[in-house]
């Protein structure tokens, strides 16, 4: 694949051939009094120019750890091996001198908490523009002008207005929005939202999703929405990667997985999504137990001590991916969705009424 588009804002791009992001066998482990803390335990994809991945897990599954092992966003403690490459270029270990180039400019996170990220005692306009300048070197004017544009692509209203006011005369909406106006300021070549619906009402989480894919095809940029909803990503992402216990468990189109499934662990998250026809009041199902502690993981699968379709060779030997009907769909499953051992340990726990008495799938967190 060979790329030359410029943003929206006049920044040029130098053409990229092959995948724009690559991972190789990702680990970032986590030195703590306890021992070492496998956060993310060799991951392995790539991502093309353009393309939106969701990725997704519960509190705790590594999806966060793995967005910011990508950009070097990661504390002292954190030890990195592995592979990652950005437009061919390995960016795994750099110094913060040098990431810092790419910061803003060629990959930019919109972060979890908006009221938390912005600055408090600085008026919007100054925090978008701040970007502008020091990346772009434009004079005051030229930033203010595109402070407005970025703001008016978001669609905030009156964004002249705005400019003046601080983070805490805003909704939560449109604080989110004025943070992903600064996440593309400088026109990043790949986007990282974090949970970017966290604690907004259902209305204003459509429109944040449908504001980040509008300007992922605008700006032909590429995104990476980490999130703990099958939900969310949905109608918003190409590819799915589903992470358990600091490991990529199932990958595929997104399209393909919610058609296909096979990992119990994905069938666990979507079962945990709230139907429109469940009678008010209607009791989420829950997965039993705890994420494993990635201290002392389990051995085998990390998922087996809490699936409900687990037999002994489960908990003694680990699964390797392994592609599904085609070469893009891997899972990580001795017995998949699907399987015979699956569809005869499911007909056994309906008959006893073991999925509707306890459920057996779901999401916690």
């Amino acid at each position: 694949m060979s790329v030359n588009s410029p943003s929206r804002l006049g920044v040029s791009r130098a053409p990229i051939d092959g995948p724009l992001l690559e991972l190789d066998d990702l680990k970032t482990h986590f030195k703590t009094e306890r021992g070492l803390v496998r956060a993310v335990d060799g991951v392995t994809l790539t991502m093309n120019r353009g393309e939106s991945l969701g990725v997704v897990g519960e509190s705790g599954s590594g999806k966060t750890v793995l967005s910011r092992s990508i950009m070097g966003l990661l504390p002292s403690s954190a030890v990195n091996h592995g592979s990652v490459k950005f437009a061919g270029q390995e960016i795994l270990g750099l110094p913060t001198r040098q990431m810092r180039h790419l910061w803003g400019a060629e990959m930019s996170m919109v972060f979890q908490n908006p009221l938390n990220s912005l600055n408090p005692l600085m008026r919007i306009g100054k925090q978008i523009t701040e970007s502008l300048r020091l990346h772009l070197d434009m004079d005051k004017a030229n930033a203010q002008a595109t402070a407005v544009q970025l703001l008016r692509d978001v669609h905030i209203p009156e964004p002249e207005k705005r400019l003046r006011q601080y983070p805490h005369e805003l909704s939560g909406g449109m604080r989110q929005r004025v943070m992903i106006a600064i996440a593309l300021a400088c026109g990043p070549t790949l986007l990282f939202a974090d949970e970017p619906t966290t604690a907004l009402d259902v209305t204003v989480q459509a429109q944040i999703l449908d504001v980040i894919n509008e300007q992922r095809r605008d700006r032909n940029m590429s995104v990476i929405l980490v999130t703990h909803d099958l939900g969310v990503v949905a109608g918003h992402t190409d590819q799915v990667a589903v992470m358990y216990g600091g490991r990529l468990v199932e990958r595929a189109p997104t399209r393909t997985l919610f058609a296909n499934m096979k990992m119990p662990y994905t069938k666990s998250l979507m079962r945990s999504i709230p139907k429109l026809e469940d009678p008010s009041h209607t009791r989420l199902a829950t997965i039993p137990g705890r994420p494993p502690d990635l201290v002392n993981p389990p051995k085998g699968c990390r998922f087996a001590p809490r699936c409900a379709y687990a037999r002994d060779k489960c908990h003694t030997e680990e699964p390797p991916l392994v592609a599904a009907d085609s070469p893009d769909h891997l899972y990580a499953c001795w017995y998949p969705v699907g399987s015979p051992e699956f569809r005869e340990r499911d007909e056994e726990l309906t008959r006893t009424g073991a999925l509707t008495a306890t459920p057996a799938v779901g999401m916690v967190g």
